[in-house]
């Protein structure tokens, strides 16, 4: 499993300390599929342990959430928390048989333990009062949560999957400065757009060589199984010595494929699923530069609009218009108005800076740790396939057949 920072060192500082950082350990687990037909869904049983959060109350809590529970927390903190990089949550299947899959399932339910701790060990995330919800409220209380209608989510579902369609196609052009014609002039933001782009794009090409390695394991794997029945009734035909090589040939074929099955199983779950974590965690970025984009283009909308009506107010004024108490008023509203969309605007950019900091920071840790499982899987896997060879040596050489000198030789140096 994909290990991820949960928690402060519990040896190095007491939950009840006050000097403690606040931190929450929590774990997803147990999945258990429930209902039938198209109602059918899997829930998860949610542990939070080692709190020193007062808004927690017990040593331990236990909740059972469905994956429509996590969806109404990351639309939450979304709408909430502009600015912070809002960790992925795991797609759901596109294809219907393989919605309840062990394999399916088992990915996850590790993509969510890593989404809920990468929550919780977020300074801000984590006192959140949607975060207790999940992890701490009964399922009533937690079904009429899910009820109460936020920003966006106050719309029909008609105009909600327009509001997505329109989001999808516009995100990249809003980013990249092609919305024309406001459009935000820094080097290093530029230069950081490009970088989070690149990113995208080298993360996808690495997860999809990463599904073909786990694709050839598992291929390769198949292929040493069905060889290694094929040779075993090869050997019993024989019924000699060398039907004995034949059949030792076949048993350590059928290991090997176990071998090969859980490597392929290794490399999905600690690599592949970890390149795949980091493309949709790229897909949250470029979310959140909408957002600022989005910010900025107010921001610059309304000074403009307020230049214009503090213009019309000079005017007024000069004339001696009736109109000028309306126009001071309507002129403080819309300044009141452009100070909190310039507040707004450069409080993304403070969080935004703060959460690459955060971003790169994990993403060296989690790589540092996918990268050292890959590495060791393989040489496993390869020792285990020279170690079955070889031992088949000692009884291939006694099996009684010809050779010639120049063959034993080259046969001996193996």
């Amino acid at each position: 499993m994909i290990t991820t920072q949960r928690t402060l060192s519990e040896s190095s500082q007491s939950p009840r300390s006050p000097s403690a950082q606040p931190f929450l350990s929590v774990t997803v687990t147990d999945p258990v599929k429930l209902g039938n037909g198209v109602q059918a869904y899997i829930s998860y049983r949610v542990i939070t342990k080692v709190t020193n959060l007062p808004q927690y109350q017990g040593p331990e809590m236990i909740v059972i959430r469905r994956y429509s529970d996590f969806v109404w927390l990351r639309d939450r903190l979304c709408e909430k928390h502009k600015g912070i990089f809002i960790p992925p949550l795991p797609e759901k299947s596109a294809v219907e048989k393989f919605r309840f899959t062990a394999e399916f399932i088992e990915m996850r339910c590790q993509a969510l333990d890593i989404f809920i701790n990468r929550i919780a060990s977020h300074p801000e995330l984590q006192q959140s009062e949607d975060l207790r919800i999940l992890l701490q409220e009964e399922e009533e209380t937690m079904e009429r949560a899910r009820s109460v209608e936020l920003g966006i989510f106050k719309k029909k579902p008609s105009d909600l999957m327009q509001i997505f369609k329109d989001v999808q196609s516009k995100v990249s052009d809003v980013v990249l400065g092609k919305d024309k014609p406001v459009e935000e002039s820094n080097p290093e933001y530029e230069k950081l757009k490009h970088y989070i782009f690149e990113l995208e794009d080298q993360l996808a090409e690495a997860q999809k060589q990463a599904f073909r390695l786990v694709k050839r394991h598992r291929e390769m794997g198949q292929s040493l199984l069905d060889f290694g029945k094929a040779v075993k009734l090869l050997g019993a035909c024989e019924g000699n010595s060398l039907g004995k090589a034949f059949s030792e040939l076949g048993s350590k074929s059928e290991v090997l494929s176990l071998k090969l099955q859980e490597e392929a199983h290794n490399l999905l779950m600690n690599f592949e699923e970890s390149l795949k974590d980091y493309v949709r965690a790229v897909q949250s970025i470029k979310v959140t530069m909408a957002d600022r984009a989005n910010a900025f283009k107010q921001q610059c909308e309304l000074a403009e609009s307020m230049k214009l009506k503090e213009i019309n107010l000079d005017k007024l004024i000069l004339m001696r218009s009736e109109k000028v108490g309306e126009a001071e008023i309507e002129y403080k509203e819309l300044k009141a108005a452009s100070e909190e969309a310039t507040r707004r605007f450069e409080t993304i950019v403070r969080l935004m800076s703060e959460e690459m900091a955060r971003f790169q920071e994990q993403k060296t840790a989690d790589m540092s740790i996918a990268l050292q499982l890959f590495t060791k899987g393989q040489v496993k896997l390869a020792n285990d396939i020279v170690n079955a060879w070889r031992s088949l040596l000692p009884d291939l050489e006694a099996c009684p057949y010809s050779r010639t000198k120049q063959e034993k030789s080259t046969l001996y140096k193996l």
